[in-house]
């Protein structure tokens, strides 16, 4: 008996130990604090744009700029611009777990811009400005999260 505690203790420590590091690591270059739901900010930008091309306005909603805001964290702290999190969650499996209905999309970027710059960038690219004029969508939800270094991780999420 006394052989498996002292074999179990150290992997208990080393396994404390390396969990620790993992946290800290995730936190390196996020500010606490320093994300927001920017939905509001975004209201008049999509207007204009859908309005250009004949189409409805978008509506602000709660539950897109909940998954918006989890998906700019976890880049920010990640470091990483990517739709898939790394943690087998892909983009279908974040809206599910999110309460996020199909059809769904999803814009991301990141840098020193504000919103007005985010969108002219999304509408500068083919895929994204496709997802921002796509008629299916009634909702958005728009969200940040910063760096230290000043740049921020934006995620659009757009929906039924």
């Amino acid at each position: 008996m006394q052989r498996d505690r002292t074999t179990t203790f150290p992997r208990a420590a080393f396994a404390s130990i390396a969990l620790l590091a993992v946290l800290a690591g995730c936190q390196t270059g996020a500010t606490p604090g320093n994300s927001a739901g920017a939905s509001r900010s975004g209201v008049a930008h999509l207007s204009e744009i859908r309005s250009a091309a004949g189409l409805s306005s978008l509506k602000p909603d709660s539950t897109l700029e909940r998954a918006a805001m989890r998906q700019s964290a976890y880049m920010a702290s990640s470091g990483k611009m990517a739709h898939d999190t790394g943690w087998r969650r892909d983009f279908a499996t974040r809206m599910a777990q999110d309460g996020v209905a199909a059809p769904a999309a999803e814009n991301l970027a990141h840098g020193r811009m504000d919103t007005a710059r985010v969108f002219q960038m999304w509408m500068d690219s083919a895929g994204h400005r496709r997802n921002m004029l796509d008629p299916r969508f009634e909702r958005f939800g728009l969200a940040y999260a910063g760096t230290q270094d000043g740049r921020r991780y934006w995620t659009l999420v757009l929906g039924k």
